[in-house]
């Protein structure tokens, strides 16, 4: 059995006690760095082998561990801290196993992704998250141009070095008022939750060093829907001409502008207009 373990993202308390059983019984773990992996095995006296599994090993490694669990080898899968194959190595092997009918078992926990969303204070109805922007402007901004019309929430993660020129690619091709919540250092010491427009954060950031160290997960308001020039999707639509065949058309226009995404009052008017 393959088990797909969480750990934490900074603070050794977020290990779970699933997570610490299971890390204990199985006969092998692979981790995306061995000596990262063993200073927390060594923290909950957990006395196993410990095998790398990183974007250099995966190839070979990859045939190695479905053998492994073909011969009925109990088999967990971490990554340096988080989930893994969330932006991490390892989805490879999952699908692997998949395709030999070998049982793939999640031990949930700690996430960057979700620990950020559930504190962003903006909506995560239906977000889209990108991961990793590129390296290199050029590629950065034009990843960016295609998803500059998206209505969802974006989330990334980013890095130390590259977050004030992301922040400047962001407010060339998104505009400096677009919202965006800054979380950073999630569950260690110095954690920070930072919201502004993009360019008002930049400016905040570039004034001190220190606020750019450290692990950053960037939540970025989707693009604004126009009032004035709304077009509404068809499954909106339809919820609306359903759900207002039950209740009074004020409240279905509510309802489905927090579904969808839309103005509740551009709704309203539109089933004013148009529906009977």
């Amino acid at each position: 059995m393959l088990y797909i373990v969480a750990t934490p993202i900074g603070n050794l308390e977020d290990m779970t006690f699933r997570a610490i059983r299971t890390l204990k019984e199985v006969d092998y773990i692979f981790a995306e760095d061995t000596r990262v992996t063993k200073k927390l095995l060594d923290h909950y006296e957990i006395k196993n082998t410990v095998y790398r599994y990183d974007e250099h090993t995966k190839q070979h490694q990859v045939a190695n561990i479905i053998n492994l669990l073909k011969e009925e080898k109990n088999i967990a899968l971490v990554t340096d801290a988080g989930t893994p194959c969330i932006s991490d190595p390892g989805y490879e092997v999952v699908d692997e196993a998949h395709k030999n009918n070998i049982k793939v078992v999640a031990i949930p926990g700690a996430s960057a992704l979700t620990a950020s969303a559930s504190i962003a204070g903006i909506s995560m109805r239906r977000f889209c998250f990108e991961g990793f922007l590129p390296a290199k402007s050029k590629a950065r901004k034009d990843k960016l141009e295609n998803i500059a019309e998206e209505d969802r929430t974006l989330i990334f993660y980013e890095s130390t070095h590259r977050i004030l020129d992301t922040l400047a690619d962001m407010q060339d091709v998104l505009g400096g008022d677009r919202y965006v919540v800054l979380a950073r250092e999630i569950t260690k010491t110095w954690e920070t939750i930072a919201g502004d427009k993009l360019s008002d954060l930049r400016q905040w950031l570039s004034e001190d060093p220190n606020r750019t160290k450290g692990e950053m997960v960037l939540i970025v308001e989707g693009k604004p829907k126009s009032e004035d020039t709304e077009e509404f999707s068809p499954q909106a639509i339809k919820a609306l001409t359903l759900i207002a065949k039950e209740l009074p058309l004020k409240k279905a226009s509510a309802i489905v502008a927090e579904l969808y995404g839309y103005k509740k009052n551009a709704l309203y008017q539109f089933g004013l207009d148009n529906l009977d």
